[in-house]
Order: C-alpha cells, then sequence, then structure tokens
C-alpha cells in the first residue's frame, strides 16, 4: 500500500541506513545539461562514474546545449552514459531534452559542476523506493579549490580532502533549520534546485516539463509544479555533492533575484507578498472558481460568477463550464430556443477577462479550485475568509453547506490543490478521494451563512467602485478628523496632567507648611499654658502673703 504522507512530514517514512543491505530495483536517470567547460563535466562524471548505486540501474544522459567545440563524454564515466545535442539555448530547454531522453523511474538533475559523493545517488533512491512522489536534495557545498584530476575524484575515499574548504549552501539549510527539516513549511517546494534533486518520473508525466520562458527561477517554477502534482519535499543531509565554484546567486544576488522574482511571481502564487498589485490579474491565480453553467438559469449562474468577481479576493479566475462548442443561436425566434440562458451566458462571459469558458473541469496551477453551485452568492469577503481559513489551518477541503433538504445537502467546495493531486496517486479504485484528502491534510464544514454566502435572491446589491471610492474618501477624512481631535485631546489631556503635578507639588508643599505651623501652634499653645499656669502660681502666692482682716459679726 502507499504510503499517506500528512502534509510535508515525510518522517514517517524509514529509509534503510546507507550502506545497509536492501534491494534497489527502480531505475534512475541522471540527467545532467552542460554548456562548455569540458573540465568540470569530466570531474562530475567522474563523480557519477563511482556511485554505490547499482551500475545497471542508472543511466546518465548529458546534454550539450550548443557548446562550440562540442562536448565529448570522458574517458572516466558511468557504464550507461549518453551524450545527446540540444542547440537551441536555454537550461529548461536542454533538461527537457535529456527528460525526454530518459528510461528511468527516477530522475535526477545535476548540474555539470557538480561533483557527488560515491553514495549520493543511493541516498535518494532509498527514499524513491517508499513512495512515488517524493522529490529530494542533496545538500551542496561550494568550493574554490583548484580543479583535481578527474582520476583523482574515482579514486578518492574522501572528497573532502579536494574540495574542503567550501562553504555550505547557505540559504536551503536556514530554510530547512527553521522549518524543522521542511515538515513545517508552507512553501517546501523552494528546496526544488536543478543542481541535484531527484523526482518521480510519475509526478513529471503530472506536473509537466520545464518551462522554457523562465530564463531564471525556472527550478523554482518547477517546484511549484510538482507540489501542485502531490509531491513531498525530503532534504536529505546524507545526500552530498560538491559545486564547482559559486553559485549565479552567490555571485549575484540582487540582479538574480531582480529577474527571478519578475518571472516566479506570475506562475507562482505561493510567493504572496511579491504580488503587491491589488486587483491585477496573473497567469495564475491563488483560487480558481468552478461554476456549472448547466446547473442554473443565466440568473442564477450570473449571480454567482459576479459575485465571485466582487469580492475583495482578486487574485482570482471563474471557469465556466458547459457545452459552448456545440451551441448554435437560434437566429429567426430566439425566445424559443432551449438553449438560450447558455447563449446569453457566452455572450455575457465571453470578453471577461477573468471568465474562462470551458467544456469541462480543466486540471489547474492554482493552489485552490472553489466549487460554487449556481444560484449561491459569496459575500465581499466569503472567499477570502474560506482561503485565510485552509492556509492557517493547513486544510485540503473545507466544505461549505449551503442548505439542506429532502433532495440533500447543498454545498460549496474549496480543494486544495495538491491535495487532491496526491490523493490520486494513493488512493485505490473505488475510494472516495475526500477521505484520503481527510487522512493526509484534514477537512472541515463550514456554515454558509456564517461566511457570507446568500441565496441569489437574498443577495444584498453590489456597490457601485465609484461609490465604494469616495466611501472610502470620507471615511479616509473622518479618520483624519478624528486622529487630530484625539491629538488636540491627548494635549489637553497632557496639559491637565502637568497642571495636576503642578497641584499635587503644591499640595505637598502647603501640606509641610501647615505641618510646620501647626508645631508652631502647638509649640505656642504650649507656651501659653506655661505663661497661664506661671501667671496662676504668682497669683497664689501674691493671696498667701496678704494679711487677713477680721469682721465683727
Amino acid at each position: 500500500m502507499t504510503p499517506r504522507i500528512r502534509g510535508n512530514d515525510y518522517t514517517v517514512l524509514q529509509p534503510p541506513a546507507l550502506g545497509s543491505p536492501w534491494t534497489p530495483r527502480l531505475r534512475a536517470s541522471v540527467v545532467v545539461p552542460a554548456y562548455a567547460n569540458q573540465a568540470k563535466l569530466d570531474l562530475t562524471l567522474a563523480g557519477l562514474a563511482r556511485q554505490t548505486y547499482p551500475a545497471d540501474l542508472l543511466e546518465v544522459i548529458v546534454v550539450d546545449n550548443g557548446s562550440e567545440p562540442r562536448l565529448r563524454l570522458p574517458e572516466i564515466r558511468p557504464r550507461h552514459t549518453r551524450l545527446l545535442v540540444c542547440g537551441t539555448p536555454g537550461r529548461a530547454r536542454a533538461r527537457n531534452t535529456g527528460l525526454a531522453a530518459a528510461t528511468g523511474d527516477v530522475i535526477h538533475w545535476m548540474d555539470s559542476d557538480v561533483v557527488p559523493e560515491p553514495e549520493e545517488v543511493e541516498a535518494h533512491m532509498r527514499w524513491h523506493h517508499l513512495a512515488p512522489y517524493l522529490s529530494v536534495t542533496s545538500y551542496l557545498r561550494f568550493t574554490t579549490a583548484p580543479l583535481p584530476d578527474p582520476a583523482d575524484v574515482a579514486g578518492t575515499d574522501d572528497l573532502a580532502k579536494l574540495f574542503e574548504p567550501a562553504e555550505p549552501h547557505a540559504w536551503i539549510e536556514d530554510l530547512v533549520e527553521r522549518s524543522q527539516g521542511l515538515t513545517r513549511s508552507p512553501r517546501p517546494f523552494s528546496i526544488h534546485i536543478g543542481g541535484a534533486s531527484s523526482v518521480s518520473a510519475r509526478l513529471f508525466e503530472r506536473a509537466g516539463p520545464m518551462d522554457p520562458e523562465m530564463i531564471l527561477g525556472q527550478d523554482t517554477e518547477m517546484g511549484y509544479r510538482l507540489a501542485q502534482a502531490g509531491a513531498v519535499f525530503i532534504p536529505d543531509p546524507e545526500a552530498r555533492a560538491y559545486h564547482l565554484g559559486p553559485s549565479m546567486r552567490m555571485r549575484d544576488s540582487a540582479p538574480v533575484n531582480r529577474v527571478s522574482h519578475a518571472l516566479v511571481t506570475d506562475r507562482v502564487p505561493g510567493y504572496r507578498w511579491l504580488r503587491t498589485h491589488p486587483a491585477r490579474q496573473w497567469k495564475v491565480p491563488q483560487v480558481e472558481v468552478l461554476v456549472d453553467a448547466t446547473a442554473g438559469s443565466y440568473d442564477d449562474v450570473r449571480a454567482t460568477v459576479d459575485g465571485a468577481l466582487a469580492g475583495t479576493v482578486t487574485d482570482l479566475a471563474v471557469v465556466l463550464t458547459g457545452p459552448w462548442d456545440e451551441l448554435a443561436p437560434e437566429q429567426r425566434a430566439p425566445l424559443k430556443d432551449p438553449s438560450l440562458d447558455l447563449v446569453l451566458l457566452r455572450a455575457h462571459y465571453t470578453h471577461e477577462g477573468r471568465v474562462r469558458l470551458a467544456t469541462a473541469a480543466p486540471d489547474t496551477l492554482s493552489p485552490y479550485r472553489l466549487r460554487l453551485p449556481p444560484g449561491w452568492v459569496p459575500g465581499e469577503d466569503s472567499i477570502g475568509g474560506l482561503l485565510a481559513m485552509a492556509r492557517e489551518r493547513e486544510l485540503g477541503l473545507v466544505s461549505v453547506l449551503l442548505a439542506e433538504g429532502s433532495e440533500g445537502v447543498t454545498a460549496a467546495r474549496l480543494e486544495r490543490t495538491e491535495a487532491y493531486a496526491r490523493a490520486a496517486l494513493v488512493t485505490a479504485e473505488g475510494e472516495d478521494a475526500d477521505d484520503a484528502v481527510d487522512e493526509m491534510f484534514g477537512t472541515y464544514w463550514a456554515d454558509g451563512e456564517t461566511h457570507g454566502f446568500r441565496a441569489a435572491a437574498e443577495a444584498p446589491a453590489y456597490m457601485n467602485p465609484r461609490t465604494a471610492y469616495r466611501k472610502r474618501v470620507e471615511a479616509q477624512a473622518e479618520v483624519e478628523r478624528l486622529t487630530k481631535e484625539v491629538e488636540r485631546l491627548r494635549g489637553q489631556v497632557t496639559k491637565w496632567r502637568d497642571e495636576a503635578a503642578k497641584w499635587r507639588k503644591s499640595a505637598v508643599e502647603f501640606r509641610r507648611e501647615i505641618g510646620t505651623l501647626r508645631r508652631q501652634v502647638s509649640t505656642l499653645r504650649g507656651q501659653v499654658s506655661a505663661l497661664r499656669h506661671a501667671q496662676g502660681l504668682r497669683g497664689i502666692a501674691r493671696g498667701l502673703t496678704r494679711p487677713f482682716t477680721f469682721k465683727k459679726s
């Protein structure tokens, strides 16, 4: 049974230790695109000639991408090595030439300036024997050591003696460390590099070849498509190789990022921070909304499509399915045309850039697909809220309950593309794909009314964009006014606090003065009491010294 990996947590797999007894059965095709620099190619092939993986299960395809003079195969090379020529410039085209000629169960990209350790191919292939939907990447070290002789590479038991000191692939190792070995990364496809990555051939059948329009960033774009095909990405620190010289990104990081970002942004929705424009369309949108035009009336379908287009998520496309190629509009009595509603829908949306008319649900590269039944209208932020929930919880499916009655349940479905692609790779005949998605990614039921979905008859009218703009300007003006008022009040409060502080200081001083006065009063009272006491004693004394006079009665 094919193992079911949850998310990108490949730690459930237990590959055999390198050098331990196990029985390889899968064929590996190492595709090496090359342009000029015969000396480095000779070292790459010398490294591949000493692999521990069985030679009968290993083929190497070198693709000369228009070198002058032409490249040749050196004496030291793997037994099954072929040299092809691709005269059209471009690494993607050279790799595609090798991909088309490959016969292996696994395709292993390797650049012509990379020298693998003897166990490198075995390290990759032990993973691929465990599941048919993996992408494995080696750990590279970048060396500036003088180039050795190919015989030295083929004969040494330790490449470090030839190529150290060397630098690690810093950004990849940092990414791996920050994401617990990529098991917690939201974009594990970023690890896919053409220098030393291997992928199940079955995934390439689903994802397609490399994009020749990508002059840079093609590895990342290919990694994204592999992810949408269901891939799990594994960085293996025991798969090691040396890169001869620094990479292009290490030499010219800023110019490389400038070019690759310009190309990747249109094709990889996962890098949302690159899509800074609030409303423009992209080649691969964040979400694709699928609506069946035959499942409702013109009015119901239009309400649903327009609701999707009017929401806060502008990085969106609508696919409207129906028998568009079969329509033949009635010219003499159009109102009696049984296909009138479909004719109207085609006319209404043919020239809308974000709506595509299709005869069936096509494969999608969008990370999410929302299936909406006609007659149900998403609220302004309904789709945005569902996307946020799916991303935050890393769900494979969010089902939205819209209505429930005697005829059953009406629901919308937000499906994660890679989840259903992987489910297709692991489910047995007759098994419900939703069950496999729940096991590998998780599913959730949400309430439609809570998330703003309404029946078409109950949906509120859309706000005119200019009206919305004016309301926003008014709101901003009110915010500015209130901000100024808050600042004024803060200033007043500060003034009051300062005055209160002064009052408190004065009160303390008054209390001190009062205390002093009280002490003085107390002293005076004591003195007065003493004086009165003294005066009383003197009066008594005078009375005692005065002579008595007796009167006769």
